[in-house]
């Protein structure tokens, strides 16, 4: 391995980023970036059109949110497979058009449309707005529906639709440094280096074990479930990817000692359905003060049973996608990328 690792690092080309990396705030601090939850889902209907807008005009430094495909092959924002929740109807994202998906409205008012991917960008195309950036959240969930019911598609398609909606969008900044790539498994690194191989990634997890296999990879950043990184295990993971130039996010950061321990901890972003307390929060840490930060029993509870429930899903997780990355193959997807460009149109 420690032979094969600096061969990795010398064949592929991948991009790097500095752009999810904790900031100075406006008295010099470094302090992780605010990044909305399925936008300002404190305030607004999840994952709509006036999440994101809210999300921003607080302060927010970025946008997460979820991706799936419907049925025509348009990528639409939702965190469920299904629109019961957020709309009321039974049926699943994958067997609807878009043409009917855009009729709906969110039950939680005001009443809402779920968006098209392209439609996120095109907003965040606004004068004023270049700095702010996006982490994909790419539902896996959705990919396996789309390879059972449509055979004409597979996981390989859904990365491909993904790049033709973004190449779609015209921007004065890149999106490639704007966007970050969310994958929770490892298999599905090659398709982003084919598809997508100006853009970075991070690994969304909630096992150590299983994200330290993406160390290897430089492109790779991490978001992790903020119980799992409690302790020595997760201590260490933080500065590993630290050495390595990569940036830690946290998810998802509701409560206020919850935000002040991830600042003390010195990830670059909290992942939180309200920017706006996160931001109130910054503006009033003192660090002097993190040394006081601690948990309650219903806090260790939750931190000791998270971390039972990761150690056995986290197998379950490696038995259906895989137990490590096959750097081969994420190789050969930047190779595949670099075939495709040189090909005459």
């Amino acid at each position: 391995m420690s032979e094969s690792t600096p061969l990795l690092r010398e064949k592929m080309e991948t991009p790097s980023s500095t752009f999810t990396l904790a900031r100075p705030d406006r008295r010099g601090r470094i302090l992780p970036q605010a990044i909305a939850h399925r936008g300002y889902k404190a305030a607004f209907p999840e994952n709509t059109m006036g999440a994101f807008r809210g999300a921003v005009e607080v302060g927010a430094h970025a946008i997460e949110t979820d991706l799936h495909i419907a049925k025509d092959g348009t990528v639409v924002i939702s965190h469920d497979p299904t629109l019961k929740r957020c709309f009321g109807k039974e049926d699943k994202i994958i067997d609807c058009d878009w043409p009917y998906l855009s009729t709906l409205r969110t039950i939680q008012p005001p009443h809402e449309g779920m968006p098209r991917l392209r439609d996120l960008l095109d907003y965040l195309t606004t004068p004023g707005l270049e700095d702010i950036w996006i982490l994909l959240d790419i539902k896996v969930t959705n990919a396996l529906a789309i390879h059972r019911i449509l055979l004409d598609n597979n996981a390989d398609d859904i990365m491909r639709l993904i790049g033709e909606a973004i190449r779609g969008v015209e921007a004065n900044k890149p999106w490639s440094q704007r966007i970050i790539l969310g994958c929770w498994a490892a298999k599905y690194l090659p398709l982003c280096a084919k598809h997508l191989p100006d853009f970075p990634i991070a690994h969304i997890g909630f096992s150590i074990a299983y994200a330290r296999q993406f160390l290897p990879v430089p492109n790779v950043h991490f978001n992790m479930l903020r119980q799992i990184m409690v302790g020595p295990h997760g201590a260490k993971l933080l500065s590993d990817t630290k050495k390595a130039k990569r940036s830690m996010f946290i998810w998802t950061v509701n409560e206020e000692q919850w935000m002040r321990w991830s600042i003390s901890k010195g990830v670059d972003g909290v992942i939180t359905d309200d920017p706006k307390k996160y931001l109130e929060v910054c503006d009033g840490y003192d660090s002097a003060e993190s040394k006081n930060i601690s948990f309650g029993f219903v806090d260790w509870m939750s931190i000791i049973w998270l971390n039972l429930l990761a150690m056995l899903f986290s197998w379950l997780f490696r038995c259906r996608y895989g137990f490590r990355v096959d750097q081969t193959k994420v190789r050969e997807g930047y190779e595949a990328s670099k075939r495709a460009l040189t090909l005459p149109s």
